[in-house]
């Protein structure tokens, strides 16, 4: 009760001088105002960062193969036919830290015909059903393809928006035949819009269809390793589209030469192998999982390099959230300055008011007011300038928030926490700038204060 008093009295002590009071709160506003603003546009960033990394999928971890080479030149990484489709699955069903993992085939980029148009989307990909669970996409209308549709090599696919947009404009192409290097392909889903990676690539520029049907159709490779090696099924007889394609060339092997020269098989190899994780914390764990199985299954001696590379999108998070952090916390330096000159303005008017209020003092404690009085009564009047200044600091820095996000479309988060944060030091503010002046009104004189002129 004693507090709502001194509340009260410091209140109504301000309101003398009003507008003295409100421009002394200004400095408060603005400072409060700055933070709450820059808190919003700066969380709002950082959660738009965390958008655009999980459009890439959720925590998701990238296994390429390793570099090939021939005759000591190096293709560079992701060049090795050292990952296949059964690696994918041993992962997803051995590594506990995994949740869903798909294998991954990238086509040339080819024409895509519908009608008489056409157009050459910037991604072809082979995958399996689990490919839009990683990716963490969803589908628009029509359905995915399922297991079935991969073993058999269906000619199905699911196409990006844009892909849409340039063959059927405002068509549904849901039940439509494409033709894709003379094989016909019947579009079952389409994706929704994802937009553009961090690199401005158009995500949605895409043809996604079974793995198997890209390969063994589409590529013509049925001996797997990529179409970098021959075909380990072939026949010594003459291609069918040729004459004479009912006669041998080489006289059939015998059981012994077979047995002497066998022919050399390769396994359907894939380009890359996309998992996702359980959680994010556990990013770490899944990673020593799959190279540990990885070493098992591709008999990799302990000491020797490994053929794969995994990747994975913890560094390029914390790369763009310290960014993003480091620029709030300099824009939260500025305000916090103005924070400061406000308190500066504030300490300067108190002074003011002790030096006018003399006499006032001297007559307060003439009739039993103690120094611990006077100081109460001037680091309340303190007190609730920064209040009354940091909630009006509130209204305006929502209002500039509110304002930034409708005219410059840039995303914001409300922060409960800033909000609560700018009311308390607000509130500090007002007991340390306003704790000299008070001070100096407690030790004042009595008899030279009601002389005072």
């Amino acid at each position: 009760m004693r507090f709502l008093r001194l509340l009260f009295a410091a209140a109504a002590a301000l309101r003398r001088n009003i507008l003295r009071s409100a421009l002394t709160t200004l400095g408060i506003v603005i400072g409060v105002g700055s933070v709450i603003a820059m808190m919003e546009i700066g969380n709002g960033s950082t959660e738009a960062i965390r958008r655009t990394i999980a459009s890439l999928g959720s925590n998701q971890l990238v296994v390429i193969p390793g570099a090939a080479s021939s005759s000591g030149a190096s293709f560079g990484m992701g060049s090795g036919t050292t990952l296949t489709p059964a690696d994918a699955v041993a992962i997803a069903r051995e590594c506990d830290s995994v949740r869903v993992c798909a294998p991954v085939l990238r086509a040339r980029s080819n024409q895509v015909i519908f009608g008489s148009r056409n157009w050459v989307p910037s991604e072809i990909q082979g995958s399996t059903a689990e490919f839009l669970e990683v990716r963490d996409w969803k589908l628009a209308e029509g359905d995915n393809f399922d297991e079935r549709a991969v073993n058999s090599a269906s000619q199905v696919c699911i196409l990006g928006q844009t892909v849409v947009k340039q063959l059927f404009g405002d068509v549904s192409p849901i039940g439509k035949e494409i033709r894709l290097k003379s094989v016909n392909f019947r579009v079952i889903g389409v994706l929704e819009t994802k937009g553009a990676n961090m690199m401005g690539r158009d995500q949605d520029d895409l043809l996604l269809a079974p793995w198997t049907t890209l390969k063994y159709r589409v590529s013509g490779d049925n001996s797997g390793g990529g179409g970098s090696s021959g075909n380990a099924n072939a026949s010594s007889e003459a291609h069918p589209l040729y004459p004479g394609a009912n006669t041998k060339l080489y006289p059939d092997k015998s059981a012994v030469q077979k047995r002497n020269s066998p022919l050399p098989m390769r396994l359907d190899n894939i380009d890359q192998i996309l998992c996702s994780a359980a959680s994010q914390q556990e990013i770490p764990v899944a990673i020593q999982q799959i190279t540990a199985l990885l070493h098992e299954r591709h008999r990799i001696p302990v000491g020797e390099p490994d053929d794969f590379t995994i990747r994975d999108m913890a560094e390029i998070t914390k790369m763009m959230s310290s960014t993003s952090i480091l620029m709030t916390n300099l824009l939260m330096i500025v305000a916090a300055i103005s924070l400061v000159v406000g308190g500066i303005g504030i300490m300067n008017i108190m002074l003011v008011s002790v030096t006018e209020r003399t006499k006032e003092i001297g007559l307060r404690m003439a009739i039993g007011a103690r120094a611990g009085d006077i100081m109460r009564q001037f680091l309340a009047e303190s007190v609730v300038l920064c209040l009354a200044g940091g909630l009006l600091g509130i209204v305006l820095g929502r209002c500039c928030s509110m304002i930034v996000a409708t005219v410059l479309h840039w995303p914001i988060v409300t922060s409960l926490a800033a909000i609560v944060v700018s009311v308390s030091v607000s509130a500090i503010v007002g007991v340390l700038f306003g704790f000299y002046p008070a001070w100096k009104a407690s030790r004042l004189d009595p008899i030279e204060a009601l002389r005072y002129e």
